[in-house]
């Protein structure tokens, strides 16, 4: 499946990591040269040196994960990592069990550590596993779009 289209409204989105990890390195750097200075002389180059390599580490992990980890809904399409999902084929969201051995979104074996499962009834009576850090506004959000309002339960 390809890209959703550029126009369509994001109904959801989880990044998958903010860019702030990227200031640790430099951090990290600035104190090791405050403790050093506390002691003599500061290696400023040294010290310079391991924050941009810590930088550049954490710039390739942010962005890793900012691919590996994002989840987008649009009205068209749920996006899992790098898997892209049409959201036509969901039938149900609510009172759906987690059937053993689901395919998870997203291509991995289970979901994303520190994310929640969610399962979803397809459109051939299979299940399928989304996943999200905040997996009830997902939920809310998809069972909205898909299912229709008289078939919703009560809350």
């Amino acid at each position: 499946m390809t890209d959703p289209a550029p126009d369509e409204p994001v109904l959801y989105t989880e990044p998958g990591s903010t860019w702030w990890p990227l200031l640790w390195g430099p951090l990290f750097a600035g104190v090791g040269a405050g403790v050093e200075a506390l002691s003599g002389p500061v290696h400023a180059v040294a010290w310079t040196i391991v924050g941009l390599a810590l930088f550049v580490i954490f710039v390739v992990w942010v962005n890793a994960r900012r691919k590996v980890y994002v989840v987008t809904l649009t009205p068209s399409t749920l996006r899992q990592g790098r898997e892209l999902f049409p959201v036509a084929r969901i039938a149900k969201v609510t009172d759906v069990g987690a059937a053993t051995g689901a395919k998870v979104l997203g291509g991995g074996w289970s979901v994303p550590r520190k994310t929640t499962a969610l399962p979803l009834r397809l459109d051939d009576n299979s299940v399928v596993l989304a996943w999200a850090y905040y997996d009830e506004d997902l939920a809310a959000v998809l069972t909205r779009l898909v299912e229709p309002e008289e078939d919703r339960p009560v809350e």
